[in-house]
């Protein structure tokens, strides 16, 4: 060993094969096996989610027309099951904080739902489908899980037929552009405090009442504040999302050990 010198052990080092990405190993070009366990993976989890909501039978419907999601009833306003907004004191918090609709609104389904469908989804997206593909592919299954209201309304007659498919096909698509958002927090930030945060806050505020402001009398200052707000969430995403603020990410860190060192989204 001691007569190779050097030049033989730089010759050693350099013929070692070099360890093949992750994604080369899952079967070539294209999803191989294990992305496809993946897929079927995250649908089991989804449907194992929405499932354990009817492991005990109930009369009662697990969907209300305050949905945790903050559809309302008419499509527009905010949770009736959120805390009152003229009466902010802390006796008002703390009857919030003994009813059980209201915990499952604000605390038990945003934490339970950023877990599966973010925590634990996205990882097995991702060394598949990359990070981009897997920010919009993940929400997928957030929306899907979401088509259990339609057997629930249905069941308990709380609207048209028609109406009731509507209301499921709108509901799917701002669930998934929201689960798109969180999806996108979660992989800048590496933690999973900040998506636990949105939705909680999104479900308490509902969905913006558009309608509502433009036949309000005030529309044009409500209008506005509505610009401004969107303005400043497009101007601040991404500086305020910046890794560098976050410290290690461990999507990144997976993506990294799997042969991709150049995900967008991690710098």
């Amino acid at each position: 060993m001691a007569a190779l010198g050097g030049d033989g052990l730089r010759l050693l080092s350099v013929s070692r094969p070099e360890r093949q990405p992750e994604s080369a190993a899952l079967g070539g070009p294209g999803p191989g096996l294990c992305c496809w366990v993946s897929v079927f993976s995250c649908l089991s989890l989804a449907c194992s989610y929405v499932g354990s909501l009817y492991v005990w039978k109930s009369e009662l419907p697990r969907h209300i027309p305050a949905h945790a999601d903050g559809l309302q009833a008419g499509g527009h306003f905010p949770s009736s099951t959120a805390a009152p907004a003229a009466d902010h004191a802390p006796r008002s918090w703390a009857r919030c904080l003994m009813d059980m609709r209201w915990l499952r609104n604000q605390v038990i389904a945003p934490l339970t739902e950023e877990l599966v469908f973010r925590a634990c989804m996205l990882p097995m997206l991702a060394p598949c489908t990359g990070l981009g593909p897997a920010v919009f592919t993940c929400p997928l299954f957030f929306g899907v899980a979401h088509f259990h209201h339609i057997f629930e309304q249905l069941r308990f007659r709380q609207s048209s037929v028609g109406s009731i498919f509507l209301s499921a096909a709108f509901q799917f698509s701002y669930t998934a552009v929201f689960g798109a958002y969180t999806a996108f927090l979660f992989i800048r930030t590496g933690h999973l405090i900040g998506p636990v945060l949105c939705h909680s806050f999104c479900n308490y505020m509902g969905f913006p009442a558009v309608c509502a402001a433009l036949e309000h009398p005030q529309r044009r200052p409500l209008l506005a504040g509505y610009a401004l707000g969107v303005g400043l969430f497009l101007l601040l995403l991404q500086p305020l999302t910046d890794p560098k603020l976050y410290g290690s990410l461990p999507l990144c860190v997976l993506l990294e050990q799997a042969g991709d060192s150049e995900a967008p989204l991690c710098s």
